[in-house]
């Protein structure tokens, strides 16, 4: 059907012109040319041969005369003052005029049609090599362009091309290149490196291969090199291509990317890559170990598989909103395990932008501070309470009363600090030793802590003197209640490495505000206290009074 189609116009242009050529000549025959004798019929159809041939081909040709010959036996007498064709072709003579014309005219029809074919295959062959120069022009502007050293050689190891990059390398033009041999351009040693993958390329296999080389402004660069066989119609090898791409650029990032990638493997801290969707796309072995989540476990998941939690949801949106606008969050975070143990961590997020500005990626850098965290705990923990009984020490029993001093100024209040020191304790120090004098140390403070409410504060404040801290007692009948209970508690007998030990206390009582208004008066009007109690004899409960402050006892105001 195509083949009709692309056919049909020419078969109609072939028709047209013969026609109309034909038609001319017999219109110029019968209204111009009637004078002329008949003898020149055939005359007149020539031209309309040659110009149908010269138009539209062979066929138009043909056709012409064909139709020429139709016009001049039938239609001929309808147009002209002349007798028929059938009563002038009555002798031999005028077939044999008809034969020639026929013969005369197929013969100018295809003559004429070869020179027009050879004209138009000329012509094409003309287009056709101005396209192949022009694509040669342009294949050899690209190959002339490339930074890569692009060149042929011949078998003979002698050098048919060579493009303008291979001057940055040898410090030859082009033109000086070609026809020098291949040993000639390079040095002995470098010729020796490439000998092995020249005799494989001219065997017939292709090589690859990178070579480290010393540039004429004496820098060195990295290249890979290709060297590519060229065969011959009979299959052998008449030369071969060498393509030398400089990667030095790329090693340098290679390295770089190495030595990144090996920090990502080795570094204790954990990493985690996310997409923009937030969606997991790589982690490093520290995450595994931290988080006990594998990469296979993590990848294409997200960071909430990690959530503990227990920061609510204001805390997120302050983390993303410093990320969204300083590209980066640092703080502290609780997440959980896998294995569902919650853990602190020290996290930085930053975003990562392309070259638009767009965000591309989040990378979490974090590592693990629970450990250290419980450790500053317990150092401040250490700092703040005593070591052998674990009750709170001197400092934080102070840092207690002033609080609580503070907080009477919004809300007035009462306070009662009791001052106990032990009866008979260093007697048993001296008898038994340190080891039983710290066990029963360890053994008054248990007894001391369950008889304080929460809200009060019992501190080991020296080697067997505790301090407790009542808050706002209703009178003395309560305080004086509260001490009793004390010194019943540390009476009762107290087994220590299989001895029953028996020790009593002495109590001194100052309050507030009537004893004092700061924590370092209260405690050393407790003291005072405690010593009046001495005085009086063991297990005994004494108040301060302002006339203790000209008491003196041994060692003691």
């Amino acid at each position: 059907m195509n083949v009709i189609i692309e056919k049909g116009p020419s078969v109609i242009k072939v028709f047209i012109t013969a026609l109309i050529v034909v038609g001319l000549a017999a219109g110029i025959r019968v209204w111009f040319l009637q004078a002329l004798e008949s003898e020149l019929i055939w005359l007149t159809f020539y031209p309309a041969v040659i110009a149908a041939a010269l138009y539209a081909g062979v066929y138009a040709g043909v056709l012409a005369t064909a139709l020429a010959c139709l016009m001049v036996a039938g239609w001929w007498p309808q147009f002209a003052d002349v007798p028929a064709l059938e009563t002038n072709v009555e002798t031999q003579f005028d077939l044999l005029e008809m034969a020639l014309f026929v013969i005369l005219g197929g013969v100018l029809s295809y003559v004429i049609g070869a020179l027009r074919s050879t004209r138009e295959t000329l012509k094409q062959v003309q287009l056709d090599a101005a396209s192949s120069v022009e694509r040669e022009q342009f294949v050899r502007s690209i190959i002339d362009a490339s930074p890569s050293m692009i060149g042929y050689w011949g078998k003979d190891l002698r050098c048919l091309y060579a493009n303008p990059a291979y001057q940055e390398w040898f410090d030859k033009e082009p033109n000086d290149i070609v026809g020098i041999a291949f040993q000639d351009l390079v040095d002995e040693e470098l010729f020796s490196m490439n000998e092995p993958y020249i005799r494989q390329v001219l065997s017939g296999e292709p090589q690859r291969f990178e070579r480290t080389l010393s540039k004429i402004d004496g820098s060195e660069g990295h290249i890979i090199g290709h060297y590519i066989p060229d065969f011959d119609s009979d299959g052998s090898v008449k030369g071969f291509s060498i393509l030398a791409s400089e990667v030095t650029v790329l090693k340098e990032t290679e390295e770089r990317l190495k030595l990144a990638a090996c920090v990502f493997e080795n570094t204790l801290d954990g990493v985690l890559i996310t997409d923009t969707d937030g969606i997991i796309l790589s982690v490093n072995p520290a995450f595994t170990e931290i988080t006990g989540y594998s990469a296979e476990d993590a990848v294409g998941q997200t960071p909430r598989i990690l959530q503990s939690n227990r920061h609510d949801q204001d805390f997120y949106v302050a983390m993303w909103d410093e990320i969204t606008t300083n590209n980066r969050w640092s703080g502290e975070i609780w997440n959980r395990r896998k294995d569902g143990d919650l853990y602190l961590e020290r996290m930085t997020i930053s975003m990562v932008r392309d070259l638009e500005g767009e965000p591309v990626r989040y990378v979490s850098v974090f590592n693990d501070i629970t450990a250290l965290r419980r450790k500053d705990e317990h150092l401040k923990h250490l700092a703040f309470h005593d070591a052998l009984t674990d009750l709170p020490n001197r400092t934080l029993l102070m840092d207690r009363v002033n609080q609580k001093l503070i907080d009477s100024d919004r809300k007035p209040c009462n306070l009662a600090l009791m001052f106990l020191d032990l009866d008979g304790f260093k007697a048993v120090n001296d008898r038994f030793g340190h080891n039983v004098g710290d066990e029963l140390l360890k053994e008054v403070a248990k007894r001391l802590l369950v008889l304080v409410r929460e809200s009060d504060t019992v501190a080991r404040v020296g080697g067997d003197e505790f301090m407790f801290i009542l808050n706002n007692p209703q009178g003395k009948a309560e305080i004086e209640y509260v001490a009793n209970r004390i010194i019943n508690s540390i009476n009762e007998p107290i087994d220590v490495y299989g001895e029953s030990l028996h020790i009593g206390a002495s109590i001194g009582i100052a309050m507030f505000p009537t004893d004092g208004d700061n924590a370092v008066d209260l405690i050393n009007n407790a003291d005072i206290a405690m010593y009046g109690a001495k005085h009086l004899g063991k297990n005994n409960i004494n108040f301060f009074t302002p006339s203790y402050g000209v008491i003196k006892t041994p060692g003691k105001n």
